[in-house]
């Protein structure tokens, strides 16, 4: 029985999949290819660029012009600087390779004794060059992981690919795709043996091309889920299929995890006979989050990185205007997958839109000390007010404190709330976050079920003191409303940070507004 893929590349026999070179504008490959181009191929981790140059070997291998080996160069990432010792696992793997996909025993016959008359920083050009020129077809190499090396280790690698390009296509692949998570002109590589830094763009300057591997569309991710009913019988709402790729907004590892949880993790939706709902979606999107699997592990580990900070921060605090961002910082998380700027600037899909906040908090969650029974009334519901009062006066003693701790210190009011929060409703609902550039707010959804089947929704709207309270109030109260309207919730609030520096008996407050007809509480700290 085959299944949904959320490790490795795809097998078509054992997974349901997209035809790889599908993905991919293989005419346009072709013809670089036609045209003795080199050229790159990247995209976010585990988005399918593996499969996909793996399948395009296979393809070229299937005719009669060309000579196509893949590699992976990731094996050398663990010599570091290391260029011998890097250099003797990228021929080991290549000839290793050669053998696997072209079932050709050249390079590996011949790369050992090139290396020891060559040395590390010629070997692996002069072994392309021998196969080249022994070969009855032009060779295509497809380099996988290519950013997986550093410093001096990727210099020999990429400069020996540029010293052979002259010799090409007799003496030297006729093309080479470096396959990676960002393209080569982001590179900035630090030499140990110079010191200097050197950009990928002047190392590898014989590109003709960069091309982005994207998401699945929506008509992609219909087609994949269908297969697996095809083959079980097991059907999926089309509610639940629109909620998909919400969710996700094509993200192939998010599709496939998804999936994977909800027809082979999940004891109750193993049963073919259960229809697969957009609340069965909703529960398996935060039993996914909750585990922390290590593609969103991954993701939540970039946070950390300053250039990162630089774009996710005014994000996350909802600024409206945060400055001349650094494009090549940009550039750099969106190829993360962490961002989109088709458009506006904004975190690429509901999934990490509710991921990085969590990550960011979660630490904190787990060290403060409020427990949920303390704040669920008589009847299963949430206190609501009783627990924004407590947050009040917690944030009141701890917010400077707390608020240090956090690298993301643009957005430390709005991140404190949401780790109190967590804590307390993690302990049997959720949390739906809405935030992003210009909004000047962060828009929070809690769905708490309770009693028989019933389920209490709550809006809860943060915002910075920006002009005058006055101004900030009024702001809010309309932008509350629409956001309680929008989520048909039955309870409102408006929590106002000042960061100023007033007393805080000026700070802290609460009172009861109506906004046409409908009543809101205006928190204020």
């Amino acid at each position: 029985m085959r299944f949904f893929n959320n490790a490795g590349p795809v097998n078509c026999a054992d997974h349901y999949c997209l035809d790889p070179l599908h993905r991919i504008d293989l005419d346009a490959i072709e013809s670089l290819i036609g045209q003795q181009r080199y050229f790159i191929l990247h995209a976010p981790r585990q988005t399918g660029k593996t499969s996909s140059l793996l399948a395009l070997a296979h393809h070229l291998n299937s005719g009669e012009r060309y000579h196509c080996v893949y590699i992976n160069v990731e094996p050398a990432q663990a010599a570091r600087e290391d260029v011998a010792g890097a250099m003797q696992a990228i021929l080991s793997g290549l000839g290793s390779w050669a053998r696997h996909i072209a079932g050709d025993p050249y390079p590996g016959e011949i790369w050992p004794g090139v290396l020891a008359e060559a040395g590390a920083y010629d070997a692996f050009g002069e072994v392309l060059s021998r196969w080249a020129m022994h070969s009855d077809r032009p060779l295509v190499l497809l380099i996988d992981e290519i950013d997986a090396l550093i410093g001096d280790t990727l210099i020999a690698v990429l400069r020996q690919l540029r010293a052979g390009y002259a010799k090409r296509p007799a003496a030297f692949p006729q093309t080479v795709v470096l396959c990676g998570v960002r393209d080569v002109r982001d590179y900035r590589i630090h030499s140990a043996r110079s010191q200097e830094i050197i950009t990928g763009g002047s190392a590898f300057n014989i590109k003709a091309e960069s091309i982005r591997l994207g998401n699945f569309t929506a008509a992609d991710v219909a087609t994949l889920y269908r297969q697996h009913t095809a083959e079980t019988g097991q059907s999926f709402s089309p509610q639940a299929i629109a909620l998909i790729w919400d969710l996700t907004r094509g993200q192939p590892w998010l599709v496939n995890a998804l999936g994977y949880q909800l027809c082979f993790r999940d004891p109750t939706t193993r049963d073919r006979a259960v229809t697969i709902t957009a609340a069965l979606v909703e529960q398996a999107k935060e039993t996914l989050i909750a585990r922390r699997d290590t593609h969103l592990d991954q993701l939540a580990d970039k946070l950390r990185e300053p250039r990162v900070r630089r774009v996710i921060a005014p994000i996350l605090a909802g600024d409206n205007a945060p400055g001349q961002l650094p494009v090549d910082d940009v550039q750099y998380v969106r190829d993360l997958g962490l961002i989109t700027t088709d458009g506006q600037l904004e975190i690429a899909n509901p999934i990490y839109r509710e991921v990085i906040p969590r990550e960011l908090t979660y630490t904190t969650s787990l060290t403060i000390t409020e427990q949920p029974a303390w704040y669920i009334a008589p009847d299963g519901r949430l206190d609501l007010p009783k627990l924004i009062a407590a947050f009040q006066g917690f944030f009141r003693e701890h917010s400077e404190h707390w608020i240090e701790r956090f690298d993301y210190k643009e957005a430390g009011p709005q991140l404190l709330l949401q780790a109190f929060l967590q804590r307390i409703v993690n302990g049997g609902g959720r949390i739906e976050r809405e935030y992003g550039l210009g909004r000047l707010r962060t828009d929070l959804f809690i769905l708490w079920p309770y009693g028989s089947g019933r389920v209490q929704k709550a809006v809860l709207e943060l915002k910075v003191l920006h002009k005058g309270l006055a101004q900030t109030i009024a702001a809010g109260l309309a932008q509350t409303y629409e956001y309680r309207d929008r989520c048909a919730a039955d309870e409102a609030h408006l929590l106002i940070f000042d960061r100023g520096g007033r007393a805080w008996s000026e700070k802290v407050f609460r009172r009861s507004e109506q906004f046409q007809g409908v009543g809101i509480e205006v928190w204020g700290m």
